[in-house]
């Protein structure tokens, strides 16, 4: 196969015209292309009055690659060689099975890694399996009651399952593609595999997650839903068991090796680690709010005259803004065409996020608006402290909301007026099951709301619109990464050996990407104790 890179066409285009523009800057007839396949397409909006379409390609050829090479000149085309990532085999196996407890991508992946070379690892996830998780996610929303046990943030595929769903990640590791693979096989979208900002969507996530488990235990693997860590059992220093509660009971297994993949709101696992003595530290996060505008905004402020044209995916934004003070905000998670959604895991607490479904075609984009805390923020200075304070944030959320699950909002323009909103403008909020109008200044600490107000302008300035009057804040974002790290060496243990922290639970990754790649990662390093080293 030959790879011919940055090849520009205009959106709307179709096949043919990519296969003609290949055959071009190989200088052969478009009838010597016998194959085309699409490495990679990303979208170059830099200038508004043209904005294009960019591809990477394969094409298999008819006749020598080296003389077609030779004759075409083109800078742009080389023989396309490709790593394909293969899961390690270890020498031998262990006598016990490895743990691994949550199952979102961390642990999924872990997971999967583990029991494809033959481990056969037990899951342990507090939450329920995907179909029953979906249905409690939507009962709440309506209006029922939160499940604590199973909500947004716990059950299979974590937190992810209702994202965005994004794939995108500033990691460069050859497991990329393999985990991109995986999704594919499961059930998302092909062009995963090629787009720039690759997505696959909620109401797509909740069939890819439930076919990687089936893959899981077709290797061998178990997943145990219902089953919360609850204790650990050390032996001179080595974990010797953990303990469990499944159905109002508990239970101990033993255990020598656990892939701890427990998410960033496990808060009584934080807990239960920090009075265990497991090393932990507090670690910079952020909060702020869901910020909503109309789609059609996004698109022609990024699009220009080029909005809505075929070919074009819903826009994107990324935003950040740093302060002369040292202050800094940024929006995170964009989700295009999504809305926002009650993500609490406590009873008493709001909390927000975003999602998008595959298509992202809903009326309002959404993002976290969001600014950067040091420990040193916060008001409580113990090891914990950031998440004491991520839970005040919620429970005065949940008390200005109503104490229904409703989230406090307030539209820009009143924000920056310090008045209290009184009702929705041009932008209708998404949040389900709704919200109540008030004054945020009220809800959030000062630290983050004077933030907030110097940052609006200067984002505003940057994407034109992004302060309008009637944009709608929503509050509070608080679970954008974990507030704490628990401690681990080189060798991904922590000092407890056999214990092995990983993914965005543990402060080592932040989406759905990295935390696949490191639950990979630490899966391997469980494997080296029982074949050679794999290099990083």
């Amino acid at each position: 196969m030959i790879r011919i890179r940055d090849i520009s066409l205009a959106p709307g285009h179709d096949s043919a015209e990519l296969v003609r523009a290949a055959a071009r800057q190989l200088r052969i007839r478009e009838t010597e292309i016998k194959q085309l396949d699409i490495r990679r397409r990303s979208v170059d909006a830099r200038k508004k009055n043209d904005v294009r379409l960019i591809y990477t390609v394969d094409v298999l050829v008819k006749g020598r690659e080296d003389k077609i090479l030779k004759m075409a000149h083109c800078p742009k085309a080389a023989v396309a060689s490709d790593y394909t990532y293969a899961v390690p085999q270890p020498a031998r196996l262990p006598e016990q099975r490895p743990i691994v407890a949550g199952f979102g991508p961390a642990g999924m992946f872990a997971a999967l890694v583990l029991a494809m070379a033959g481990l056969r690892p037990i899951v342990l996830e507090r939450g329920l399996d995907a179909a029953q998780r979906k249905a409690k996610v939507e009962a709440f929303w309506a209006g029922g009651e939160l499940d604590p046990e199973c909500n947004v943030q716990f059950g299979e595929g974590g937190a992810g399952t209702f994202s965005d769903g994004k794939l995108n990640t500033g990691t460069k590791n050859e497991r990329i593609g393999w985990v991109l693979e995986q999704f594919a096989e499961a059930g998302a979208g092909a062009e995963i595999l090629f787009d720039a900002k690759p997505h696959i969507g909620t109401d797509v996530l909740v069939t890819v997650v439930q076919n990687l488990r089936e893959k899981i235990l077709h290797y061998g693997g178990e997943v145990r839903f219902g089953t919360r860590l609850t204790g650990l059992r050390m032996e001179n220093g080595r974990l010797a068991a953990v303990r469990a509660v499944q159905n109002g009971e508990e239970t101990e297994l033993p255990c020598t090796q656990l892939l701890l993949a427990i998410g960033h709101s496990a808060r009584d696992t934080f807990e239960m680690l920090h009075a265990a003595g497991i090393p932990m530290e507090p670690k910079p996060f952020s909060m702020g709010v869901r910020i909503e505008h109309p789609q059609r905004l996004i698109d022609e402020s990024q699009y220009g005259p080029f909005a809505g044209r075929p070919g074009l995916p819903a826009a994107d934004y990324k935003l950040n803004v740093h302060l002369p003070d040292g202050g800094s905000a940024y929006t995170f998670c964009m989700c295009p065409g999504g809305q926002v959604v009650a993500s609490a895991s406590e009873t008493g607490g709001v909390v927000t996020n975003g999602m998008s479904n595959a298509a992202r075609d809903g009326e309002n984009a959404n993002a976290a608006l969001l600014v950067t805390l040091n420990p040193e923020d916060f008001p409580d200075k113990l090891t914990l402290g950031g998440m004491y304070w991520q839970r005040e944030l919620e429970r005065a959320a949940f008390r200005a909301g109503g104490e229904n699950y409703h989230a406090p909002a307030q539209l820009v323009g009143d924000f920056l007026a310090h008045r209290p909103s009184e009702g929705a403008g041009a932008v209708a909020p998404t949040y389900r099951p709704g919200v109540r109008y008030c004054d945020l200044h009220d809800v959030l600490p000062e630290r983050i709301t004077s933030v907030l107000e110097r940052a609006l302008p200067e984002l505003d300035r940057r994407l034109h619109g992004f302060a309008r009057a009637d944009a709608v804040m929503t509050a509070p974002e608080t679970r954008s990464s974990s507030p704490v790290r628990i401690v681990r060496g080189a060798n991904r243990q922590s000092t407890a050996a056999g214990l092995y922290p990983c993914g965005e639970g543990a402060g080592y990754a932040g989406g759905i990407m990295s935390a696949a790649v490191d639950g990979i990662k630490t899966a391997v390093r469980i494997m080296e104790r029982f074949a050679p080293a794999q290099a990083e």
